[in-house]
């Protein structure tokens, strides 16, 4: 079985795979105070309930954009599971072209992320990840990575509004029933929720636009299904994307 790690600034999510079969996911939260061993007591705990052992795991594959975190899972892979894990990064094949100015800037969550999308879809696509950040990646139809949009998140506009406004409340993020607010909670997940989807909305437009041709619209992440709830523009929801271009990915690079 493949372990799958996306190890991102919220959440850290695993998948298992047994062949092309992806069996369960987990999320828990990111903490990069946590050692290795704090990390495989979760892990481990999860892995048992589902009936699974340290022992099944003979492959890992991870990603990760929380630089200090890198070095604890590698660890906790060594430790727990006696595997050197394929870190997707620089040398790493990935099938993937990337047109950037810098193609080192690209984290490696979208990298994997187009990598799936081409594998699982036709034609171009655009795979809008709605986590810690609002990240709109550009894939070709070829399965090049021609660009993307990076905004802040959901979450941290949220935040945003609580700790910068003294008289707002921290307000629980759901799809709101109608746009005018009657109350400061009401009014705060309007303005959030629909902000954000009108933000989607209005760049997906403008790069629809730009690309000349219809793309599929493909959400992941943490707030994909909020977002996805209120609008027509997003064509499917996938959450576990990334986790099915780390297999692909540690696929191409089996020796």
């Amino acid at each position: 079985m493949l372990l799958a790690v996306d190890i991102g600034n919220t959440n850290v999510t695993f998948g298992v795979f047994d062949g092309e079969k992806l069996c369960v996911t987990w999320r828990i939260a990111t903490n990069i105070d946590q050692m290795p061993d704090e990390y495989a007591s979760f892990l481990l705990n999860l892995l048992h309930h589902q009936g699974l052992k340290t022992s099944d795991i003979k492959e890992v594959a991870l990603c990760c954009v929380v630089p200090p975190l890198l070095h604890t899972f590698e660890e906790l892979s060594k430790r727990y599971f006696h595997v050197s894990p394929l870190v997707v990064g620089p040398g790493i094949k990935t099938g993937v072209r990337i047109h950037a100015d810098n193609p080192r800037e690209v984290g490696t969550d979208r990298i994997v992320n187009t990598a799936a999308a081409h594998h699982l879809y036709t034609g171009p696509v655009i795979v809008v990840d709605l986590g810690t950040g609002t990240t709109f990646d550009i894939v070709s139809r070829e399965g090049d990575f021609v660009g993307g949009v990076i905004a802040p998140g959901i979450a941290i506009a949220a935040q945003a509004l609580y700790t910068r406004a003294a008289a707002l409340p921290r307000v629980e993020l759901v799809h709101p029933q109608k746009a005018i607010g009657t109350n400061t909670i009401t009014a705060m997940q309007s303005g959030i929720v629909f902000g954000y989807t009108g933000l989607v909305e209005g760049l997906l437009v403008r790069i629809q636009q730009e690309l000349g041709e219809k793309a599929l619209v493909v959400a992941t992440g943490g707030y994909a299904e909020l977002i996805a709830r209120g609008t027509k523009v997003i064509d499917e929801v996938n959450p576990d994307i990334t986790l099915v271009g780390l297999r692909l990915i540690y696929l191409m690079n089996k020796v």
